[in-house]
């Protein structure tokens, strides 16, 4: 199998079609373990070919080279998505133009309820409100499609065999996945945006438990009435025992089944259940 990109030459006259890009792949059986990338599982290979013109002036592939990692930089350069170097903070894991990801220390900071159903034997969050309250320590990957939210179960930096937790916070869906809502989205998956993606997360109102979510926990009263204690209390602490191991999804809650816990190398690696 084969497919091509071309590659544009801006001159007086217009556009002049100057290179291609062929991509060949072994067709064998798939392997649909995972949701990885199409290429996991199947040799591939990737050439560059000048374009030249025949008899008719008509542009044809020329005989090809293989395609190197300097072919792959000139063609970043060219689209604009050259990742400088930089000096890493302690609290970032991973850092590239795909992924973003990070851990945040256990803290108590304010929190924003304005829950849309309020049960009677609330003690703070039968208002709108803004109250300080503890969160466990949390685990970020912004990835181009999501930003993925979960509890850590330590307050230390994780490393790739850490098992993770489903996080506590009302905007997160059992997948892990932030919603958005209307909340604005940072532009760039980069160092400099990680204050924009904390307060996505950590400043914006809390209305409601997404579906499933207050089986993400364990002990009597659910989700809400836990924050409304920890508020009420003025805790400290988050009691991270009561959060569940990261898992399958809402399916599987609801089902109330044993899940498989994952890792933080999982997430990373894109091998996690959805």
């Amino acid at each position: 199998m084969s497919d091509h990109s071309t590659q544009f030459e801006a001159t007086g006259g217009g556009l002049v079609l100057k290179s291609a890009i062929l991509l060949y792949r072994n067709e064998g059986p798939r392997n649909f373990r995972s949701y990885r990338a199409d290429f996991e599982d199947a040799a591939a290979f990737a050439s560059v070919h000048a374009i030249e013109p025949d008899g008719d002036g008509r542009p044809t592939i020329a005989a090809g080279v293989p395609l190197s990692h300097a072919h792959l930089q000139q063609w970043t350069e060219a689209l604009g998505r050259t990742v400088l170097p930089e000096i890493l903070p302690g609290n970032v894991l991973v850092a590239h133009p795909e992924m973003l990801a990070w851990w945040i220390p256990e803290q108590v900071r304010p929190a924003y309820f304005d829950l849309s159903t309020r049960p009677a034997d609330l003690q703070i969050l039968s208002d709108r409100v803004v109250v300080p309250v503890p969160y466990p320590a949390h685990l970020l990957i912004a990835t181009r499609s999501r930003l993925g939210v979960y509890a850590l179960p330590a307050n230390e930096r994780p490393t790739a065999d850490t098992r993770v937790l489903h996080s506590p916070i009302l905007n997160v869906f059992v997948d892990g996945s932030l919603c958005w809502g209307n909340i604005p989205k940072p532009r760039a998956r980069a160092i400099a945006s990680i204050p924009e993606f904390e307060c996505a997360v950590f400043d914006s109102w809390s209305t409601h438990p997404n579906p499933g979510q207050e089986l993400t926990i364990t002990g009597k009263g659910g989700l809400v009435r836990l924050w409304d204690g920890l508020a009420a209390r003025r805790a400290k602490r988050f009691p991270t025992k009561r959060l569940k191991p990261f898992g399958a999804g809402a399916r599987r809650h609801l089902q109330r089944r044993p899940v498989e816990p994952v890792t933080v190398g999982q997430l990373i690696a894109g091998g996690a259940p959805r």
